[in-house]
């Protein structure tokens, strides 16, 4: 049995937390302040620390963290929110958290972090600086958690980051959050295309020249390496860059010398990050990228997802572009943004949300303003066979369609076994009940069941106001 700090100024969710905590087999000790968890921190040893972000005081969540991770050999913490953003996102990894967790969370997935949290040694102490926010990010998807947590779990290292994802998808919004949220943000963030600088002059823009290298230097001029000095180089579609390049890029990143052309050689002090929409993997076997630069720059992978697979993301994205026209999406426009399949990701997004908010003049976008090509239908998630109208209508339309079909398949899962399909939703067995009602699933011959296990301390984001 391990010591669990709940740390939560709502009453009702602290209990709720605790009650789970116990019924998976280990001692909440619970405290409704950031001062009384440091109070509690320093009474008795504590295995893990669930932590909720927005607390009332000078003492938030992010602060109690800090003051958590400054702590010798402190426990692992993992923030709880109900809002959960980019920038918290991001800096609660960078501080140090072990995971950064949306409200309400499910049973399984309190389970799944707990044992993450006990099973791991215990880290060094974490950098408490607070770093400076970043726009770039929008959306609360699986996927893009996963990008912003290791964002922030890798800003403060030095470590090559190689970001992958299909054109469009905001590789440079990463890259320049990875800069951001670094110890070098107060340095030169430098991006370079490599795919739009012909070859020929490619080792210039990079490494610089000197007068009189070349036909046309008339002075000396300083490459990216130099002009990113004490910062980070963005080197964008590195997947296009020319082999002989390649070999000297390489030599680079091992030696960290750049030799301008026609001069000497000189060290430099820079974070490199690269992006590419192509598959180097495949490039490499295709012997059109060298395998050891591939190696050199996959230090830190990251996959951007492509906007088809972040459903979650399209409306706060869309609703983020047009809030500098201060116009608003209807929910006809809404559910359209939905339904495509958006082959140019986010930037493609912009375009069309730009596009309307310039030819409409009133202060509502309507789904006929949403200028789309025909014939591109959004593809259904892989193996999941959604028939064509699934995203038609209105967005709480769409959503009440979902709802019903996971019950209905947590219910078949089950065997009819109410409790059992409750914990495998994360919510609780009354909230379940209602919603059979709600949607006819409670229907005679439905064999519904029961057993006496615990409810799980949760509660249902669309029925009861959450809080953190």
């Amino acid at each position: 049995m391990a010591t669990i700090l709940i740390v939560d100024d709502d009453s009702a969710l602290r209990e709720g937390l605790a009650e789970t905590v116990t019924d998976l087999g280990h001692h909440p000790l619970p405290a409704a302040s950031g001062a009384e968890a440091l109070a509690r921190l320093r009474e008795a040893p504590v295995a893990a620390v669930l932590l909720d972000l927005r607390m009332p005081g000078d003492l938030d969540g992010m602060a109690t963290l800090a003051r958590i991770c400054a702590l010798p050999g402190r426990p692992p913490v993992t923030v709880l929110t109900a809002f959960a953003s980019p920038a918290n996102t991001i800096e609660a990894m960078r501080l140090g958290a072990h995971d950064h967790l949306t409200k309400p969370v499910g049973r399984s997935d309190l389970a799944a972090v707990l044992d993450s949290m006990l099973s791991i040694a215990q880290p060094d102490p974490a950098d408490a600086a607070v770093a400076g926010g970043h726009a770039g990010l929008i959306g609360s998807s699986a996927g893009m958690r996963r990008v912003q947590k290791t964002i922030g779990l890798v800003a403060d290292t030095d470590s090559t980051v190689l970001i992958q994802g299909e054109t469009g998808t905001g590789k440079e919004e990463v890259a320049r959050a990875l800069h951001a949220y670094s110890a070098r943000r107060g340095r030169p963030f430098v991006p370079v295309n490599c795919a739009a600088i012909p070859a020929e002059l490619l080792e210039s823009e990079l490494f610089g020249h000197v007068r009189g290298a070349f036909t046309g230097a008339v002075g000396d001029r300083a490459g990216a390496f130099h002009q990113a000095e004490g910062g980070t180089l963005f080197l964008d579609e590195i997947g296009d860059m020319p082999p002989p390049m390649q070999a000297k890029i390489l030599r680079v990143i091992q030696d960290r010398m750049v030799t301008p052309l026609g001069g000497r050689s000189a060290r430099v002090d820079v974070r490199l990050v690269a992006a590419t929409h192509r598959d180097l993997p495949v490039l490499v076997d295709q012997g059109r990228f060298r395998a050891d630069l591939y190696y050199r720059l996959n230090v830190v992978p990251i996959l951007l997802p492509p906007l088809r697979e972040r459903l979650a993301d399209i409306v706060p994205l869309a609703e983020h572009f047009l809030a500098p026209s201060g116009k608003r999406l209807s929910a006809g426009a809404a559910s359209r943004l939905l339904a495509y399949g958006w082959p140019g990701n986010v930037r493609e997004l912009r375009n069309v949300v730009e596009r309307a908010a310039v030819l409409v003049r009133c202060g509502v976008i309507a789904a006929d303003a949403i200028d789309l090509p025909t014939g591109r239908p959004a593809p259904s998630p892989e193996g999941v066979g959604l028939p064509a109208d699934w995203l038609a209508g209105d967005l709480p339309g769409a959503v009440a369609r979902l709802e019903r079909t996971m019950i209905a398949v947590a219910l078949r899962e089950a065997d009819g076994n109410r409790a059992r399909a409750a914990r495998r939703l994360g919510i609780q067995r009354q909230l379940l009940y209602a919603k059979i009602e709600r949607y006819g699933l409670g229907a005679p011959g439905a064999d519904l069941s029961e057993d006496a296990t615990v409810d799980v301390g949760n509660s249902d984001a669309s029925d009861e106001p959450r809080r953190g």
